[in-house]
């Protein structure tokens, strides 16, 4: 599983010129799902996301989690994140999970996440063409790939 965590003050996801959901301070994280992905991959990343500390202290230091500050998670599906570029100049997307796997472990993560903070999370819609609009607050952006966990 790989992740994409992006420290906001804002963001937003529109489907189809609707706006399907928007958070304030908080989290968008962009997430692909590898065909070899398991339950034990999602809650190893989702408990990496809540508790890193990427959020201010009182003294300016990146200190304070999402759960510490209260903020909001915004959650994408996005599959290109698995996107082998070895070859020529068209990435190959062999490695991202079919849906019929991708999306029990989607739902879970969105289970997971809800569980950790304690209300429920924003998300876009799997599969959807998604225009995803966010003022990245810092900028803080950082990758996570639970093939590197140990």
């Amino acid at each position: 599983m790989v992740a994409i965590l992006q420290r906001v003050s804002a963001a937003n996801v529109v489907v189809e010129n609707q706006q399907v959901a928007s958070i304030q301070k908080g989290l968008v994280v962009l997430l692909g799902i590898h065909y070899e992905d398991t339950e034990e991959d999602a809650q190893w990343i989702v408990s990496k996301i809540v508790q890193m500390r990427i959020f201010s202290d009182q003294e300016g230091k990146m200190n304070l989690s999402v759960i510490d500050v209260k903020g909001d998670i915004l959650l994408i599906s996005q599959f290109t994140l698995l996107a082998s570029t070895k070859k020529g100049n068209r990435p190959s997307f062999a490695g991202a999970a079919r849906p019929e796997k991708a999306i029990p472990l989607y739902e879970y993560v969105i289970r997971l996440f809800t569980e950790k903070l304690k209300k429920p999370i924003a998300t876009g819609i799997f599969g959807a063409d998604m225009k995803v609009t966010l003022t990245n607050d810092g900028p803080v952006t950082i990758w996570i790939d639970t093939k590197y966990k140990l």
